[in-house]
């Protein structure tokens, strides 16, 4: 089934978006966020295919919340989730940092993941219980140092509640550094991939996490919310993340969240 999907999110990517990267005119949704025409035949095409290899319905980013709603609580034993370009700012924009990401969630729980950029042909993949994969190299790519002061942090403090907390990442968080370059799934993957250690975001949509979430943990990454330390029991529509890719270095960014809030 994993073959099949990444299969078919290749397939979408060269026939619906990569055609119309740089050639297509973006719109506005009434909640600010921008769509385009790409996005849209993405999430159709993903819609067609993802059912035909297992039959559950899809809820994608491009639908009106109502339909979201009724599809999330109507579908608690297999739902597939979709998000048909993630970093649509970049990708009108010329940025080659956006992806197509799909995840399989069943009882609340994502069990599949795939994500890719289709600019950098990088193909990220996971499924519960069996590792997390880059164009078939396991995740992650390097050993990691497990040094805070030495971390690299992917950082959105955009939707952060707390005032203070957003304050203190931007003048005495204890990373080397932090990074924030526009694509929620594909800051899981490199949270996953070893190439960011820590990782801290705001409030991200359902979309954003369904499939990057199971894709970092399969490959060793700890995960909690600003709320709760059980992340899989957050808020569905708009879940906070504090992550690293290693127990060792969850423990001191965990720690240095909580007391900074």
């Amino acid at each position: 089934m994993l073959e099949q999907v990444m299969r078919l999110v290749r397939e979408v990517a060269a026939r619906e978006v990569m055609p119309r990267f740089l050639h297509v005119g973006k719109s506005r949704k009434d909640d600010g966020t921008l769509f385009t025409e790409a996005d849209l035949a993405c999430q159709q095409a993903l819609q067609g295919g993802l059912p035909a290899i297992l039959p559950h319905p899809v809820l994608g980013e491009e639908m009106e919340r109502e339909e979201q709603d009724a599809l999330w609580e109507a579908n608690r034993d297999g739902l597939w989730v979709v998000d048909p370009i993630d970093g649509t700012t970049n990708f009108v924009n010329g940025l080659p940092y956006f992806a197509i990401s799909v995840g399989l969630m069943v009882a609340g729980k994502s069990e599949l993941g795939v994500i890719y950029n289709p600019v950098s042909d990088e193909m990220f993949y996971a499924r519960r219980g069996l590792g997390a994969w880059l164009n078939g190299h396991r995740l992650p790519l390097k050993t990691i140092n497990n040094c805070i002061g030495d971390a690299i942090a992917s950082v959105e403090v955009k939707y952060l509640r707390s005032g203070k907390l957003a304050a203190r990442i931007g003048s005495v968080a204890p990373c080397g550094s932090q990074r924030n370059m526009g694509s929620s799934t594909l800051d899981w993957c490199f949270l996953a991939a070893g190439r960011y250690d820590l990782y801290l975001h705001g409030g991200q949509r359902l979309w954003d996490y369904a499939a990057g979430a199971v894709i970092a943990e399969e490959a060793g990454a700890r995960l909690a919310s600003l709320n709760t330390d059980d992340y899989w029991s957050d808020v569905i529509w708009k879940r906070s993340v504090v992550a690293a890719i290693t127990p060792e270095l969850f423990s001191q960014w965990h720690h240095w969240v909580r007391a900074n809030q």
